[in-house]
Protein backbone atom coordinates (compact mmCIF):
# COMPACT_ATOMS: atom_id res chain seq x y z
CA UNK A 1 0.00 0.00 0.00
CA UNK A 2 2.87 2.33 0.59
CA UNK A 3 4.10 2.93 -2.92
CA UNK A 4 0.60 3.52 -3.81
CA UNK A 5 -0.11 6.36 -0.96
CA UNK A 6 3.22 8.00 -2.29
CA UNK A 7 1.95 8.02 -5.53
CA UNK A 8 -1.11 10.05 -4.10
CA UNK A 9 0.81 12.94 -3.57
CA UNK A 10 1.42 13.83 -7.39
CA UNK A 11 -2.37 14.23 -8.07
CA UNK A 12 -3.60 17.66 -8.42
CA UNK A 13 -6.15 19.66 -6.87
CA UNK A 14 -8.17 20.13 -9.42
CA UNK A 15 -11.67 18.80 -10.86
CA UNK A 16 -12.37 15.49 -12.56
CA UNK A 17 -12.55 11.81 -12.16
CA UNK A 18 -10.73 8.91 -10.13
CA UNK A 19 -10.60 5.54 -11.43
CA UNK A 20 -9.66 2.44 -8.92
CA UNK A 21 -8.31 -0.55 -10.37
CA UNK A 22 -7.77 -3.98 -8.74
CA UNK A 23 -4.45 -6.46 -9.29
CA UNK A 24 -6.41 -7.61 -12.19
CA UNK A 25 -6.56 -4.19 -14.16
CA UNK A 26 -10.20 -4.26 -13.76
CA UNK A 27 -11.48 -1.36 -13.39
CA UNK A 28 -13.74 -1.44 -9.82
CA UNK A 29 -14.31 2.14 -8.68
CA UNK A 30 -15.03 5.59 -10.69
CA UNK A 31 -16.22 8.77 -8.85
CA UNK A 32 -16.04 12.50 -9.35
CA UNK A 33 -14.54 15.34 -7.30
CA UNK A 34 -14.19 18.87 -7.74
CA UNK A 35 -10.51 18.51 -5.64
CA UNK A 36 -8.91 15.33 -6.59
CA UNK A 37 -6.32 15.28 -4.29
CA UNK A 38 -8.47 15.49 -1.20
CA UNK A 39 -11.22 13.28 -2.57
CA UNK A 40 -8.78 10.55 -3.23
CA UNK A 41 -6.64 11.08 -0.37
CA UNK A 42 -9.55 10.59 1.77
CA UNK A 43 -9.40 6.87 0.86
CA UNK A 44 -6.15 5.99 1.77
CA UNK A 45 -6.23 7.66 5.41
CA UNK A 46 -5.05 5.77 8.54
CA UNK A 47 -8.46 6.11 10.41
CA UNK A 48 -11.07 3.33 10.47
CA UNK A 49 -13.33 3.75 7.13
CA UNK A 50 -16.71 2.12 7.02
CA UNK A 51 -16.73 -1.78 5.68
CA UNK A 52 -17.63 -1.29 2.36
CA UNK A 53 -15.22 1.26 1.59
CA UNK A 54 -12.26 -1.02 3.61
CA UNK A 55 -13.24 -3.71 1.66
CA UNK A 56 -12.65 -1.88 -1.58
CA UNK A 57 -10.00 -0.02 -1.03
CA UNK A 58 -8.54 -3.84 0.57
CA UNK A 59 -8.84 -4.40 -3.92
CA UNK A 60 -6.99 -1.46 -5.26
CA UNK A 61 -3.80 -1.76 -6.41
CA UNK A 62 -3.88 1.38 -8.84
CA UNK A 63 -5.39 4.70 -9.17
CA UNK A 64 -5.65 6.57 -12.01
CA UNK A 65 -7.18 10.08 -12.88
CA UNK A 66 -8.49 12.65 -15.17
CA UNK A 67 -8.62 16.24 -14.76
CA UNK A 68 -11.50 18.25 -16.01
CA UNK A 69 -11.57 21.53 -16.23
CA UNK A 70 -14.87 22.11 -14.30
CA UNK A 71 -17.05 19.76 -11.84
CA UNK A 72 -19.68 19.37 -14.63
CA UNK A 73 -17.37 17.95 -17.34
CA UNK A 74 -16.14 15.49 -14.69
CA UNK A 75 -19.76 14.50 -14.11
CA UNK A 76 -20.76 13.41 -17.68
CA UNK A 77 -16.77 11.41 -17.54
CA UNK A 78 -17.72 9.58 -14.48
CA UNK A 79 -21.56 9.04 -16.65
CA UNK A 80 -19.51 7.48 -19.07
CA UNK A 81 -17.47 5.76 -17.36
CA UNK A 82 -20.09 4.11 -15.55
CA UNK A 83 -22.36 3.11 -18.57
CA UNK A 84 -19.42 1.75 -20.60
CA UNK A 85 -17.19 -0.30 -17.82
CA UNK A 86 -20.08 -0.62 -15.42
CA UNK A 87 -17.30 -0.66 -12.60
CA UNK A 88 -18.74 -3.45 -10.07
CA UNK A 89 -18.35 -1.27 -6.79
CA UNK A 90 -20.34 1.29 -8.74
CA UNK A 91 -23.06 -0.93 -9.36
CA UNK A 92 -23.01 -2.51 -5.91
CA UNK A 93 -23.78 0.70 -4.23
CA UNK A 94 -26.09 2.55 -6.70
CA UNK A 95 -29.38 3.98 -5.49
CA UNK A 96 -32.04 4.55 -7.75
CA UNK A 97 -32.99 7.83 -6.40
CA UNK A 98 -29.59 9.41 -7.07
CA UNK A 99 -28.67 7.96 -10.06
CA UNK A 100 -30.02 10.65 -12.71
CA UNK A 101 -30.05 10.68 -16.64
CA UNK A 102 -30.01 13.16 -19.07
CA UNK A 103 -32.35 12.35 -21.91
CA UNK A 104 -32.88 14.35 -25.40
CA UNK A 105 -36.11 13.56 -26.68
CA UNK A 106 -37.60 12.92 -30.53
CA UNK A 107 -39.62 15.86 -30.52
CA UNK A 108 -39.81 17.65 -33.63
CA UNK A 109 -38.10 20.65 -31.51
CA UNK A 110 -36.23 17.90 -29.30
CA UNK A 111 -35.74 19.01 -25.11
CA UNK A 112 -33.46 18.01 -22.77
CA UNK A 113 -35.06 16.09 -19.91
CA UNK A 114 -34.26 14.52 -16.98
CA UNK A 115 -34.92 11.11 -15.37
CA UNK A 116 -34.59 8.67 -12.44
CA UNK A 117 -33.02 5.03 -12.98
CA UNK A 118 -36.27 3.75 -11.31
CA UNK A 119 -38.43 6.09 -14.47
CA UNK A 120 -35.91 4.68 -17.32
CA UNK A 121 -36.36 0.93 -16.14
CA UNK A 122 -39.97 1.66 -16.13
CA UNK A 123 -40.00 3.28 -19.37
CA UNK A 124 -37.99 0.12 -20.60
CA UNK A 125 -37.52 -0.89 -24.65
CA UNK A 126 -39.70 2.44 -24.65
CA UNK A 127 -37.12 4.88 -23.91
CA UNK A 128 -35.72 3.73 -27.04
CA UNK A 129 -38.18 4.86 -29.50
CA UNK A 130 -39.35 8.44 -27.62
CA UNK A 131 -35.31 9.66 -26.60
CA UNK A 132 -32.39 10.69 -29.50
CA UNK A 133 -29.87 10.32 -26.61
CA UNK A 134 -29.91 8.75 -23.00
CA UNK A 135 -26.82 9.96 -21.42
CA UNK A 136 -25.73 8.88 -17.74
CA UNK A 137 -25.56 7.64 -14.85
CA UNK A 138 -25.16 11.00 -13.33
CA UNK A 139 -24.77 9.68 -9.55
CA UNK A 140 -26.01 12.56 -7.04
CA UNK A 141 -26.47 15.35 -9.62
CA UNK A 142 -28.27 18.35 -9.09
CA UNK A 143 -30.35 17.59 -12.28
CA UNK A 144 -32.04 21.16 -11.68
CA UNK A 145 -28.75 23.07 -11.45
CA UNK A 146 -27.26 21.40 -14.16
CA UNK A 147 -30.00 22.19 -16.35
CA UNK A 148 -29.65 25.86 -15.52
CA UNK A 149 -26.04 25.37 -16.53
CA UNK A 150 -27.02 23.42 -19.62
CA UNK A 151 -29.82 26.27 -21.09
CA UNK A 152 -27.55 28.97 -20.14
CA UNK A 153 -24.93 28.11 -22.45
CA UNK A 154 -26.72 25.95 -25.29
CA UNK A 155 -30.52 27.75 -24.99
CA UNK A 156 -32.49 24.65 -25.94
CA UNK A 157 -35.95 25.29 -26.02
CA UNK A 158 -38.36 23.92 -23.36
CA UNK A 159 -41.65 25.63 -24.81
CA UNK A 160 -44.02 24.57 -27.18
CA UNK A 161 -43.58 25.33 -30.67
CA UNK A 162 -45.10 28.47 -32.52
CA UNK A 163 -47.52 29.27 -29.77
CA UNK A 164 -47.81 32.60 -30.74
CA UNK A 165 -45.79 34.85 -28.04
CA UNK A 166 -42.51 34.90 -26.96
CA UNK A 167 -41.38 32.81 -23.95
CA UNK A 168 -39.85 34.07 -20.97
CA UNK A 169 -36.53 32.68 -21.88
CA UNK A 170 -36.89 34.32 -25.24
CA UNK A 171 -37.42 37.68 -23.83
CA UNK A 172 -34.11 37.62 -22.09
CA UNK A 173 -32.51 36.24 -25.05
CA UNK A 174 -31.60 32.67 -24.05
CA UNK A 175 -33.84 30.88 -26.41
CA UNK A 176 -33.73 30.88 -30.20
CA UNK A 177 -37.36 31.70 -30.70
CA UNK A 178 -38.99 28.30 -31.30
CA UNK A 179 -42.17 29.74 -29.63
CA UNK A 180 -42.61 32.43 -31.90
CA UNK A 181 -41.24 30.48 -35.17
CA UNK A 182 -38.71 32.14 -35.16
CA UNK A 183 -35.80 29.31 -35.92
CA UNK A 184 -36.58 26.16 -38.21
CA UNK A 185 -36.56 22.81 -37.35
CA UNK A 186 -33.42 21.94 -39.10
CA UNK A 187 -31.31 25.46 -37.70
CA UNK A 188 -32.29 24.23 -34.12
CA UNK A 189 -30.68 21.12 -34.44
CA UNK A 190 -28.11 22.64 -36.11
CA UNK A 191 -27.56 25.31 -33.62
CA UNK A 192 -28.66 23.93 -30.23
CA UNK A 193 -28.99 19.83 -30.15
CA UNK A 194 -25.90 18.85 -32.21
CA UNK A 195 -23.74 20.96 -30.02
CA UNK A 196 -25.36 19.88 -26.59
CA UNK A 197 -24.98 15.93 -27.54
CA UNK A 198 -21.57 16.75 -28.82
CA UNK A 199 -20.93 18.32 -24.76
CA UNK A 200 -22.65 15.85 -23.28
CA UNK A 201 -20.16 13.33 -24.81
CA UNK A 202 -17.70 14.75 -23.70
CA UNK A 203 -16.23 16.80 -26.61
CA UNK A 204 -16.12 20.55 -25.53
CA UNK A 205 -13.57 20.97 -27.18
CA UNK A 206 -14.98 20.50 -30.56
CA UNK A 207 -18.06 22.17 -29.26
CA UNK A 208 -15.98 25.63 -28.93
CA UNK A 209 -13.89 25.16 -31.75
CA UNK A 210 -17.17 24.59 -34.13
CA UNK A 211 -18.87 27.76 -32.32
CA UNK A 212 -15.45 29.70 -33.48
CA UNK A 213 -15.78 29.04 -36.45
CA UNK A 214 -19.14 29.83 -36.89
CA UNK A 215 -18.61 32.95 -34.95
CA UNK A 216 -15.96 34.23 -37.19
CA UNK A 217 -18.81 33.66 -40.34
CA UNK A 218 -21.28 35.32 -38.87
CA UNK A 219 -19.07 38.57 -38.34
CA UNK A 220 -17.69 38.31 -41.65
CA UNK A 221 -21.49 38.52 -42.89
CA UNK A 222 -22.10 40.91 -39.94
CA UNK A 223 -24.55 39.07 -38.79
CA UNK A 224 -23.18 40.69 -35.32
CA UNK A 225 -26.16 39.62 -33.04
CA UNK A 226 -25.16 36.01 -34.18
CA UNK A 227 -21.74 36.44 -33.55
CA UNK A 228 -22.20 38.21 -29.90
CA UNK A 229 -24.72 35.12 -28.86
CA UNK A 230 -21.79 32.46 -30.18
CA UNK A 231 -19.03 34.69 -27.61
CA UNK A 232 -21.59 35.04 -25.20
CA UNK A 233 -21.63 30.42 -25.51
CA UNK A 234 -17.82 30.25 -25.69
CA UNK A 235 -17.33 32.26 -22.93
CA UNK A 236 -19.92 30.24 -20.51
CA UNK A 237 -18.54 26.72 -22.05
CA UNK A 238 -15.02 28.39 -21.06
CA UNK A 239 -15.67 29.76 -17.82
CA UNK A 240 -18.33 26.74 -16.27
CA UNK A 241 -20.05 28.68 -12.72
CA UNK A 242 -20.96 24.33 -11.21
CA UNK A 243 -20.79 25.26 -7.73
CA UNK A 244 -23.78 24.14 -6.78
CA UNK A 245 -23.86 20.90 -9.03
CA UNK A 246 -24.04 18.56 -6.21
CA UNK A 247 -27.28 17.31 -5.01
CA UNK A 248 -27.09 18.27 -1.43
CA UNK A 249 -28.87 15.44 0.32
CA UNK A 250 -26.78 12.94 -1.54
CA UNK A 251 -23.51 14.83 0.13
CA UNK A 252 -25.02 14.48 3.59
CA UNK A 253 -26.01 11.20 2.64
CA UNK A 254 -22.42 10.38 1.29
CA UNK A 255 -20.57 12.05 4.45
CA UNK A 256 -23.29 10.79 7.03
CA UNK A 257 -22.66 7.19 5.74
CA UNK A 258 -18.77 7.83 5.45
CA UNK A 259 -18.54 6.78 1.70
CA UNK A 260 -17.64 10.79 0.68
CA UNK A 261 -14.24 12.23 0.40
CA UNK A 262 -13.10 14.00 3.55
CA UNK A 263 -15.09 16.67 4.79
CA UNK A 264 -14.04 20.18 3.66
CA UNK A 265 -14.89 23.08 6.21
CA UNK A 266 -13.63 26.82 5.61
CA UNK A 267 -14.06 29.12 8.56
CA UNK A 268 -14.26 32.47 8.60
CA UNK A 269 -14.20 35.34 11.10
CA UNK A 270 -13.70 39.19 11.32
CA UNK A 271 -11.34 40.90 13.69
CA UNK A 272 -10.89 44.70 13.89
CA UNK A 273 -9.75 47.31 16.42
CA UNK A 274 -13.10 49.95 16.83
CA UNK A 275 -13.50 50.57 13.32
CA UNK A 276 -9.89 50.65 12.01
CA UNK A 277 -8.00 47.44 10.31
CA UNK A 278 -10.67 45.50 9.84
CA UNK A 279 -9.95 42.22 7.88
CA UNK A 280 -11.11 39.06 7.34
CA UNK A 281 -9.67 35.53 7.60
CA UNK A 282 -10.53 31.81 5.63
CA UNK A 283 -9.17 28.83 7.75
CA UNK A 284 -9.49 25.47 5.57
CA UNK A 285 -10.04 22.01 7.23
CA UNK A 286 -10.29 18.75 5.19
CA UNK A 287 -11.42 17.05 8.65
CA UNK A 288 -8.66 15.81 10.02
CA UNK A 289 -6.42 18.35 9.71
CA UNK A 290 -5.65 22.44 8.80
CA UNK A 291 -4.80 22.76 4.85
CA UNK A 292 -2.57 26.08 5.43
CA UNK A 293 -1.76 26.50 1.88
CA UNK A 294 -5.28 27.35 1.28
CA UNK A 295 -5.96 29.70 4.00
CA UNK A 296 -6.57 33.14 2.81
CA UNK A 297 -6.78 36.95 4.11
CA UNK A 298 -9.25 39.78 3.26
CA UNK A 299 -8.47 43.64 3.91
CA UNK A 300 -11.91 44.75 4.46
CA UNK A 301 -12.31 46.93 1.39
CA UNK A 302 -16.25 48.39 1.12
CA UNK A 303 -17.44 48.38 4.31
CA UNK A 304 -16.90 51.87 6.44
CA UNK A 305 -17.95 51.28 10.32
CA UNK A 306 -17.84 48.38 12.75
CA UNK A 307 -20.04 46.11 11.20
CA UNK A 308 -19.17 42.33 11.36
CA UNK A 309 -22.22 41.23 9.32
CA UNK A 310 -21.46 43.55 6.79
CA UNK A 311 -18.12 42.38 6.65
CA UNK A 312 -18.42 38.92 6.73
CA UNK A 313 -20.65 39.31 3.51
CA UNK A 314 -17.81 41.06 2.30
CA UNK A 315 -14.99 38.44 2.67
CA UNK A 316 -17.80 35.58 1.32
CA UNK A 317 -18.50 37.02 -1.66
CA UNK A 318 -15.01 38.34 -2.67
CA UNK A 319 -14.19 34.07 -1.98
CA UNK A 320 -17.40 32.81 -3.91
CA UNK A 321 -15.44 34.63 -7.24
CA UNK A 322 -12.72 32.31 -6.98
CA UNK A 323 -14.57 29.28 -9.13
CA UNK A 324 -10.80 27.82 -9.09
CA UNK A 325 -11.20 27.10 -5.51
CA UNK A 326 -13.18 24.02 -4.37
CA UNK A 327 -16.56 24.27 -2.76
CA UNK A 328 -16.27 23.56 1.31
CA UNK A 329 -19.05 20.89 2.29
CA UNK A 330 -19.51 23.67 5.26
CA UNK A 331 -19.19 27.09 5.71
CA UNK A 332 -18.50 27.98 9.45
CA UNK A 333 -18.79 31.41 10.85
CA UNK A 334 -17.65 32.54 14.27
CA UNK A 335 -20.55 34.27 15.12
CA UNK A 336 -24.30 33.72 15.71
CA UNK A 337 -27.40 34.26 13.85
CA UNK A 338 -27.01 37.67 12.14
CA UNK A 339 -23.78 36.50 10.83
CA UNK A 340 -25.47 32.98 9.54
CA UNK A 341 -28.10 34.90 8.15
CA UNK A 342 -26.16 37.28 6.03
CA UNK A 343 -23.36 34.42 4.58
CA UNK A 344 -26.85 32.38 3.76
CA UNK A 345 -28.42 35.01 1.87
CA UNK A 346 -24.92 35.28 -0.22
CA UNK A 347 -24.97 31.46 -1.30
CA UNK A 348 -28.76 31.86 -2.15
CA UNK A 349 -27.87 34.26 -4.80
CA UNK A 350 -25.15 32.17 -5.80
CA UNK A 351 -27.59 29.58 -5.76
CA UNK A 352 -24.99 27.51 -3.74
CA UNK A 353 -26.88 24.82 -1.10
CA UNK A 354 -24.68 24.20 1.40
CA UNK A 355 -24.89 24.49 4.80
CA UNK A 356 -23.81 27.40 7.19
CA UNK A 357 -23.33 26.56 10.89
CA UNK A 358 -22.06 29.52 13.17
CA UNK A 359 -20.11 29.03 16.53
CA UNK A 360 -21.67 31.64 19.06
CA UNK A 361 -20.11 32.19 22.49
CA UNK A 362 -23.08 33.01 24.17
CA UNK A 363 -23.85 36.27 26.80
CA UNK A 364 -21.31 35.60 29.36
CA UNK A 365 -18.70 34.49 26.31
CA UNK A 366 -18.59 30.76 27.81
CA UNK A 367 -20.19 28.53 25.86
CA UNK A 368 -20.61 27.27 22.38
CA UNK A 369 -24.12 28.08 20.93
CA UNK A 370 -24.60 26.11 17.34
CA UNK A 371 -26.64 27.91 14.71
CA UNK A 372 -27.48 26.20 11.63
CA UNK A 373 -28.93 26.68 8.72
CA UNK A 374 -30.91 23.95 7.92
CA UNK A 375 -32.48 21.44 10.17
CA UNK A 376 -31.02 18.64 8.05
CA UNK A 377 -27.48 18.73 8.97
CA UNK A 378 -27.90 18.55 13.05
CA UNK A 379 -26.50 15.33 12.94
CA UNK A 380 -23.65 16.32 11.07
CA UNK A 381 -22.98 19.03 12.92
CA UNK A 382 -23.36 16.63 16.08
CA UNK A 383 -21.25 14.29 14.63
CA UNK A 384 -18.26 17.03 13.68
CA UNK A 385 -19.01 19.05 16.63
CA UNK A 386 -15.33 18.91 18.30
CA UNK A 387 -14.03 19.56 14.52
CA UNK A 388 -16.08 22.65 14.36
CA UNK A 389 -15.28 24.35 17.26
CA UNK A 390 -11.39 23.75 16.32
CA UNK A 391 -11.89 25.25 13.01
CA UNK A 392 -13.90 28.26 14.64
CA UNK A 393 -10.64 28.74 16.87
CA UNK A 394 -8.39 28.73 14.38
CA UNK A 395 -10.06 30.92 11.67
CA UNK A 396 -10.21 33.42 15.12
CA UNK A 397 -6.83 32.88 15.49
CA UNK A 398 -5.62 33.65 11.96
CA UNK A 399 -7.70 36.56 12.23
CA UNK A 400 -6.31 38.56 14.94
CA UNK A 401 -2.85 37.57 13.67
CA UNK A 402 -3.58 39.39 10.74
CA UNK A 403 -4.83 41.97 12.37
CA UNK A 404 -2.20 42.45 15.09
CA UNK A 405 0.78 42.55 12.05
CA UNK A 406 -1.54 44.83 9.95
CA UNK A 407 -1.93 47.17 12.95
CA UNK A 408 1.84 46.63 13.82
CA UNK A 409 2.77 47.90 10.10
CA UNK A 410 0.08 50.72 9.96
CA UNK A 411 1.83 54.16 10.00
Amino acid sequence: MMPLVKNLKKIPSAPGIYLFFNSKKELIYVGKASSLKSRVKSYFVSRKSPRPIEEMIHEVASVKYIVTSSLLEAVILEGSYIKKFKPRYNIKWRDDKSWNYLVITKDKYPRLETMREHELKFAGSASRRKFLHVFGPFPGLNTKEAMRILHRIFLFSDCNPKKGRPCFYCQLGQCLGVCVGGITQKDYMKKVIRPLVFFLKGKKKVVIKNFTKQMRMASKIEDFESAARLRNQIKALQKIQDAALLNINFLREEILKGNARSLRIEGYDISNLGASNMVGSMAVFDEREPMKSQYRKFNIKTVAGQNDVGCLAEIVGRRLKHTEWPLPDIFLIDGGCPQVSAVLRILQKQKIDRPVIGIAKGLQRKKNEFIISNPAWTGLARQHENLLIRVRDEAHRFAIGFQRKKRFFSP
